[in-house]
């Protein structure tokens, strides 16, 4: 499911770059780029809450950031998860 879920994103931001691009007309297009911009707004807020969480990924944390900004708690939950199982 998870998977499924982050390909929507994927599909939301490459349908957002088309229209951009001029390849989308225009009413598919600028919803795509609404879209697109609404949810990284809304990941950018939720960076905020969960930065620590963010933090205990393995890579860098650039690299963690960007992710949650692309994939928001489905980047960030199983690092949480992960930091809960290992406390019990």
């Amino acid at each position: 499911m998870t998977l499924v879920l982050k390909l929507g994103c994927i599909a939301i931001y490459l349908a957002a770059l088309a229209a951009w691009a001029g390849l989308l007309p225009g009413g598919l297009g600028h919803a795509a780029q609404i879209a697109a911009v609404g949810i990284l707004l809304l990941h950018a807020i939720e960076l905020l809450f969960v930065f620590g969480h963010v933090r205990r990924y393995r890579g860098p944390v650039a690299v963690s950031v960007l992710l949650t900004l692309l994939f928001g708690f489905l980047h960030w939950k199983p690092l949480a998860d992960e930091a809960k199982r290992s406390l019990a």
